[in-house]
Parts: C-alpha cells; sequence; structure tokens
C-alpha cells in the first residue's frame, strides 16, 4: 500500500548533514576573545539545531558580551563559510540510501532548515545531491526561522501541498515544534548532540534515518 504522505521534508543539520559538533566548535572560536567557551552539554541542550542569529541573542543576553547578536551571528557564518569552502559536513549514516528508497516509492523531497543558503549549497554540492530536491527553504527566504512554522509553511505552499501531504524528518527539539505547528507530521531522529532535548510533541521518535523511511512507508 502507497504511503499516505506524498513528500518528505528534511532538516539539514544534524538530519542530512554531521555538523553539529563542527558548529560548536566554530561557535566557540567566535566567542574565544571575549573569553568565553560555550560547555559541550550547554551547547546540546540550548543550541544545537538554533539558527545562528537566534543563537547570538541567547549569547549576548547568557554573556553580557559588548558586540550585538547581528555581530555574533555574521562572524559565526563567515567562519562556516570558510570552513565550507575548503570541507563537507558528512553525510548522516543512511541518507543516501533512504533517498533512493524514497524515490522508488514516488514521494517527492525539499530541504527544509533554518540554515543560511550557502550551507545547504556546498552540502547539495560536495555530494552532488541537489537533484534529490524539489525545494530548498533556508534561513534566507523567512523572517522568523524555527521554531517558527514559516519555513515549513512556505515549502508547503512552493510543492502545492496541504500540510497532512508532508513529513517532517528533524532531530532538535526547534525543527519539531516548526513542523508541529506548521501542521506536518514530524520524525523526530535524535542525535548524540541533541538527545537530551524534549522531543515529546513529534508524531513518532526513531533512532536513524532507515527507520523513519520505515515509518513513512507503513503510513498507508
Amino acid at each position: 500500500m502507497p504511503s499516505r504522505f506524498k513528500a518528505v521534508l528534511f532538516d539539514h543539520d544534524g538530519t542530512l548533514v554531521e555538523s553539529e559538533a563542527v558548529h560548536h566548535a566554530i561557535w566557540n572560536q567566535v566567542l574565544q576573545p571575549y573569553g568565553v567557551q560555550i560547555p559541550v552539554e550547554l551547547f546540546m541542550a540550548d543550541f544545537s539545531g538554533v539558527p545562528a542569529i537566534t543563537n547570538g541573542h541567547d549569547i549576548k543576553k547568557r554573556y553580557a558580551l559588548a558586540p550585538d547578536a547581528a555581530e555574533l551571528a555574521d562572524t559565526k557564518n563567515g567562519m562556516t563559510a570558510e570552513y565550507l569552502a575548503t570541507h563537507a559536513f558528512p553525510l548522516m549514516p543512511g541518507v543516501r540510501e533512504s533517498l533512493t528508497r524514497l524515490n522508488a516509492a514516488g514521494l517527492r523531497k525539499g530541504v527544509v532548515t533554518g540554515a543560511r543558503m550557502f550551507a545547504i549549497a556546498a552540502t547539495l554540492r560536495s555530494h552532488a545531491l541537489a537533484p534529490e530536491f524539489e525545494i530548498v527553504i533556508s534561513a534566507d527566504e523567512v523572517v522568523h526561522s524555527k521554531p517558527a512554522p514559516e519555513c515549513y509553511l512556505l515549502a508547503l505552499e512552493k510543492m502545492g501541498l496541504q500540510a497532512h501531504e508532508a513529513v517532517a524528518f528533524e532531530d532538535t527539539e526547534h525543527g519539531v515544534a516548526s513542523a508541529i505547528a506548521a501542521g506536518l507530521a514530524c520524525v523526530a531522529i535524535p542525535t548524540a548532540m541533541s538527545a537530551v532535548q524534549d522531543f515529546s510533541a513529534a508524531t513518532v521518535v526513531v533512532p536513524d534515518m532507515a527507520s523513519a523511511v520505515d515509518w513513512v512507508l507503513k503510513q498507508g
């Protein structure tokens, strides 16, 4: 029996690519001149999967720093772009196999993320994945990024879908909140960097990408 879903919408960081440890390291590079370092446990709980500008506001307030949030986020994004000029975030386990299975089932696919477009473009280019995705919605296309639902609502509009026809794959609490607020089903796939977060709002929580695809294909 075909899945009741017509499309799967993938988050980027932590879902398609294994990037959160790099983001943590880069944030600590940004903050080193101010004598601040974010412990990994705190990053996992409060910063993982959150857009840079939102993290910038949190960091400025939390550590009473002089630079404004936009300056902190711009520095972080610049360092990330420098990293991606010579490196590629590795794909999460099972991504290629999962895309193949979804293609065989005739499901459409998109990327919906709080990351900047330059980061997603680097992933699609480095791993030759651009043909796999019908649309890419990044933080550059919306005013309010995750956990607001705007990015998912825009994806639905561009794909001509109703919310019940799409399912999101997310690895963070903020991502789950965004998808659920937009009316989508959401499969949470926690990682080592996000496992401490609250996934109680997710439609289902699974251990890996293969299990997420299994669940989608069983929803007749």
